[in-house]
């Protein structure tokens, strides 16, 4: 399972996170990566006990898509930002979700966006999770 959003400082590092958590095979990326985690994804991320400060954005590639068995993308403009040869590899297994950018946000909005990445990955099929 792969997690995109534009950065891959904030939503698709928790969904990665959150997946990973529990027990699924997840990674993520960005199509234009920012240089590091945003800060305060990293603090909401700390209150629930999970430390993300070591991760780092990751530029989406197309062996990234082609060994993924499903690409979520985080509500962003992905296909402003994505190659299109990519963007047509990925809607074979494509699932959007609108999830609001945290960047920029209080506290207490991006712990809403956390909260709501959570609840979505517990939504995922059993055999989503499974693979």
């Amino acid at each position: 399972m792969l997690f995109v959003c534009v950065e891959n400082a904030g939503r698709s590092q928790m969904a990665e996170t959150f997946a990973k958590k529990h027990g699924m095979n997840a990674q993520s990326a960005g199509t234009i990566p920012s240089t590091r985690i945003n800060p305060t994804v990293v603090e909401v991320m700390r209150e629930r006990g999970i430390d993300i400060s070591s991760n780092h954005p990751k530029t989406l590639t197309p062996e990234l898509i082609r060994d993924a068995s499903l690409v979520v993308t985080m509500g962003c403009s992905i296909e402003e930002a994505c190659p299109k040869p990519i963007l047509a590899q990925m809607q074979k297994k494509l699932v959007e979700w609108h999830i609001e950018d945290p960047k920029g946000r209080p506290l207490e909005e991006v712990r809403k966006i956390r909260d709501e990445i959570e609840h979505k990955i517990m939504e995922l099929p059993a055999h989503v999770r499974a693979a």
